[in-house]
């Protein structure tokens, strides 16, 4: 049996693979001493004040403040969080028809770091957490992508091992880790991204598993 044989659960980032993003390019006009989108994410996965926040460990004002500080931002928190919210720009075109082609056969679950600002946009405005069996946002989770004991404690609340997942990211870091412990893990930008990954592996949805 091939890997990809035995995957019966997918994990799906949210940002970038879902649901279109605003922010790397905000925030890289804000702050040009940030070199590249790779830079930015490293700074941003590492920030002190992004783990607190997006563990549940911050406010929101708090968390503006320190990350104005710490990227040197011309504006104030206000400004900041006013953007902020609305970095999740929209859901990608074909987005939930891929979620619900995908859920009759594969359980699905939302693997995202994220925190209470956004979440709230996921879920009430997109009910985006319908289109799951499980969900583990990140500030409710206490944990983050891509710490190692976030992905185990996704794996044993799925009571699942690693050869039967799928994760995709559109984050090389975050994919890299997760292959590390056994997934088959793709990187993915938008559902044709998605699809190309599904296509590659030979998972195809509408054939019982």
């Amino acid at each position: 049996m091939t890997a990809a044989a035995r995957i019966d659960t997918i994990l799906f980032d949210l940002g970038g693979v879902l649901v279109e993003l605003a922010g790397v390019d905000q925030m890289l006009a804000w702050a040009p001493h940030v070199p590249d989108t790779q830079d930015l994410w490293r700074r941003w996965l590492h920030s002190p004040a992004v783990r607190r926040y997006e563990t549940g460990h911050s406010t929101r004002e708090t968390f503006a403040q320190e990350i104005v500080e710490e990227f040197r931002l011309p504006v104030d928190t206000a400004e900041f969080l006013a953007a902020f919210t609305y970095w999740p720009r929209a859901l990608y075109p074909d987005a939930t028809a891929l979620l619900d082609e995908l859920a009759p056969r594969f359980r699905l679950a939302s693997v995202s770091n994220t925190n209470e600002i956004h979440w709230r946009r996921f879920r009430d405005e997109w009910s985006l957490d319908d289109r799951f069996h499980h969900n583990f946002p990140s500030f409710a989770v206490g944990r983050l992508k891509p710490d190692a004991d976030y992905f185990a404690h996704v794996l044993d609340a799925l009571g699942t091992r690693a050869a039967r997942v799928l994760f995709v990211d559109d984050n090389a870091i975050n994919v890299d880790a997760a292959a590390r412990l056994g997934m088959t893990a793709r990187r993915a930008v938008g559902p044709a991204g998605v699809r190309a990954v599904l296509a590659e592996l030979a998972l195809h949805p509408e054939e019982p598993r």
